[in-house]
């Protein structure tokens, strides 16, 4: 029976994802197809995806360089022209095979080219899969900036699937549990619990954990797309922990973090602040930095390197009216957006982060 898709940017899981592609690509009839991927899921993901489903006629294939780094407008520019060079046009799908970089840039490029053209989004990361998956924002760096260059535009549809997962060295696994804990500090005490417990060898443990991590952000999003308020709590962690991985990128001296080991050293920052603003229970401070530095190991900071941080604040794309916003906790799953914090008080943070 042919299936269809609900709607725009919705999650698909499983076979009814392959079997949806299938009857998508078919139904939407397609004048080219493209498939962004780095050079890692070409090599590792790519022959998958040609397991799953199989092209009437051969994608071509637009290959990017792996990392953040090349996250930016020069590749975009190297993927666009390609796109015009092989004969794209407004009728050509885009399929973004990858981690973050990969929907995220990818997601970028297909909605400027020729004012917009379709894409679908396979990640192929955790952290793509819990985080980068759902709500549409599209975006690249603007030199070590994070995210300063975006739109929001949704995918025709994303498919899920954990076999991706094999293909990961463990370290780009931990990095999307950050964004798994993110999720149970500002949802409930009960997923907070299940997420800091699990045991992640277990396959079918995780994945149920992944898709309530899915499903967790879906509600969120689709509460508030645009980010006018309640979205800004999936920021919990990330103003400091975007400040932290752009530092790290642009540092000659310092080896670049994955996304998610900045955000962990975020989310530990920014309880610690909560702790001093709200009143955010001690006790669950040291249970929230415990849980997280059984996952990430700590990060060292100088003064110079902690300075050098909170500069970078300036560029974060919540501030308004040049004040620095943050997203804090009154406790687990009770959450507060637009907060401003202090140098001191970030100093202080830091401190506490280096005294674990």
């Amino acid at each position: 029976m042919e299936k269809k898709l609900k709607e725009k940017g919705v999650v698909y899981k499983d076979e009814i994802a392959w079997e949806l592609l299938s009857d998508s690509i078919l139904n939407l009839k397609f004048s080219k197809i493209f498939i962004i991927v780095d050079e890692n899921t070409k090599q590792y993901c790519l022959s998958y995806l040609f397991k799953k489903h199989q092209f009437e006629t051969t994608p071509e294939i637009i290959t990017i360089s792996v990392g953040e780094a090349h996250k930016n407008i020069e590749t975009c520019l190297k993927v666009w022209e390609t796109l015009s060079e092989k004969g794209a046009d407004r009728k050509s799908l885009i399929i973004n095979l990858g981690g973050g970089v990969v929907t995220d840039l990818g997601g970028f490029v297909a909605s400027t080219f020729m004012r917009g053209i379709s894409f679908i989004n396979i990640p192929t990361s955790l952290l793509a899969m819990v985080d980068a998956s759902v709500g549409g924002k599209n975006g690249v760096d603007l030199g070590h900036k994070k995210n300063q260059i975006g739109i929001i535009n949704l995918p025709e549809m994303v498919i899920l699937d954990t076999e991706f997962l094999k293909t990961l060295p463990q370290e780009h696994i931990i990095s999307g549990l950050a964004e798994m804990l993110k999720h149970g500090l500002i949802y409930n005490k009960e997923y907070w619990e299940r997420v800091k417990n699990a045991d992640y060898s277990k396959k079918i443990e995780f994945e149920k954990l992944i898709w309530d991590s899915v499903e967790i952000k879906k509600g969120i999003v689709t509460k508030d797309p645009l980010e006018k308020n309640l979205r800004k709590t999936l920021n919990y962690g990330h103003t400091l922990g975007h400040a932290i991985e752009s530092y790290f990128l642009e540092s000659s001296d310092k080896k670049s973090l994955l996304h998610g080991e900045a955000v962990a050293v975020g989310l530990i920052l920014a309880t610690y602040i909560s702790t001093e603003t709200f009143s955010f229970p001690k006790d669950t401070l040291k249970d929230v930095s415990q849980s997280i530095l059984k996952y990430f190991p700590k990060q060292y900071f100088t003064e110079n390197d902690i300075a050098a941080i909170i500069n970078l604040l300036a560029f974060d794309k919540k501030n308004r009216n040049g004040k620095v916003l943050f997203v804090l906790l009154e406790d687990i799953g009770s959450h507060k957006y637009n907060c401003e914090v202090n140098n001191k008080l970030i100093y202080s943070a830091f401190e506490y982060y280096k005294n674990l």
